[in-house]
């Protein structure tokens, strides 16, 4: 059965190709006027490899903290995680720093709307100007046709040095494909991987993992394909802090696959096989600003020293709520626990917060509207174990 996308390629391309094109740059010009296809199967000339001028690849697209690079150009990368781990963020952080150097980004989105993405890039601190200048957003929501593809040819005229294809479970529906088939998945990396990879962009596809950690090891959702297929770098997260507006969430970036084999050096060897690659830190101040990071490993350990002495001052405060309360002879408000509790007002409202939802103090409405807190009569947890 003849698929859209198949009679999409026929259309410019020729009836009966079975491998889809390399690029489309010619793809607005009649049959009889296109290029050949190039000729690949004849032995290449390997002068440049043994007379020392060759040069492997080097993941230059988006970088750590420290400099390091993230992406290889003109290869497929990806960067697969559970739902919510960050992988969104990681590719936006990539995005930011290419546009703020100048570059073009394609952002091929199957799974959100210009609004999220979009919001998150200005969230992270991207000028506007430079946003509608050099990123390109496309929202696919059918199989590409004929003046599909010359749209997308046209993107790559402004050789964009990164391209993001956001929800490859989604994608592959899209085109009709089977998410478990390696011939499908194969065949998703022919007809629209490739062809971004072709133009020299490094192309960053967006994936998902098994639920369960003891079934994942370096695989996404779908045929192993996914993973053999790539030629550049394959990133896992595993969440550490959940994500989201006024939090600090937390996940650590894994190599599970670098066939140029230029990032596991920046790395550190872990247990799990995996070298340890970076933390991929944002800290989300509203719904308006936050600070992304991408730590390297080396900085963990003084990340950590400063979480837990974060944890130990929040303690504190929140054992003064806790002697606040017991000493007074009626419930609280809000107002009255920040009169008697020494210590910034947000970092006082945060510890009477924690210990609300531990369920050590009860609330219940007051009059004007106002919330009084009382010690709850069978405390969960003591603040000290909440530390632990």
């Amino acid at each position: 059965m003849t698929t859209d996308i198949d009679a999409a390629m026929d259309a410019y391309f020729g009836p009966g190709d079975e491998e889809p094109p390399d690029d489309w740059g010619d793809a607005s010009l009649p049959q009889q006027q296109a290029e050949p296809a190039p000729r690949t199967w004849g032995a290449q000339d390997l002068r440049s490899v043994l007379d020392g001028t060759y040069s492997p690849p080097q993941p230059n697209v988006g970088r750590r903290n420290d400099g390091v690079g993230l992406f290889y150009p003109g290869r497929m990368n990806s960067v697969a995680s559970e739902s919510e781990a960050g992988k969104t963020w990681l590719a936006l952080i990539a995005c930011l720093q290419e546009i703020n150097d100048g570059n073009h980004v394609l952002y091929l989105d199957f799974e959100d709307d210009a609004g999220g993405v979009v919001g998150r890039l200005l969230c992270l601190g991207a000028n506007p100007a430079d946003i509608l200048e050099r990123f390109h957003y496309v929202r696919p929501e059918n199989s590409p046709s004929d003046i599909d593809l010359i749209d997308l040819a046209s993107i790559l005229e402004y050789a964009p040095t990164l391209a993001i294809v956001d929800g490859v479970t989604e994608g592959m529906s899209l085109f009709g494909l089977e998410l478990k088939d390696n011939t499908d998945v194969a065949k998703f990396g022919r007809t629209l991987l490739r062809p971004l990879a072709n133009s020299g962009a490094a192309v960053v596809t967006l994936d998902h993992v098994v639920k369960s950690s003891e079934n994942r090891g370096r695989y996404s959702i779908g045929g192993v394909h996914k993973l053999n297929g790539l030629n550049g770098v394959m990133y896992m997260l595993e969440n550490r802090r959940p994500f989201g507006v006024g939090v600090t969430g937390k996940s650590t970036i894994r190599v599970a696959k670098d066939r140029p084999g230029q990032i596991r050096k920046n790395g550190l060897p872990h247990q799990s096989g995996m070298h340890w690659f970076a933390d991929l830190v944002v800290k989300s101040e509203s719904t308006e600003f936050a600070e992304a990071n991408l730590y390297a490993p080396v900085q963990r350990a003084e990340e950590e020293r400063q979480d837990d002495e974060e944890q130990k001052r929040l303690n504190a405060l929140k054992r003064k709520v806790l002697d606040a309360l017991a000493r007074a002879r009626d419930p609280l408000t809000g107002k009255g626990i920040e009169d008697r509790v020494t210590g910034k007002a947000a970092d006082v409202r945060r510890a009477v917060a924690e210990l609300v939802d531990s369920g050590q103090i009860e609330t219940q409405p007051g009059p004007r509207n106002a919330t009084h807190h009382s010690l709850a009569t069978c405390p969960n947890t003591a603040p000290e174990e909440q530390a632990a």
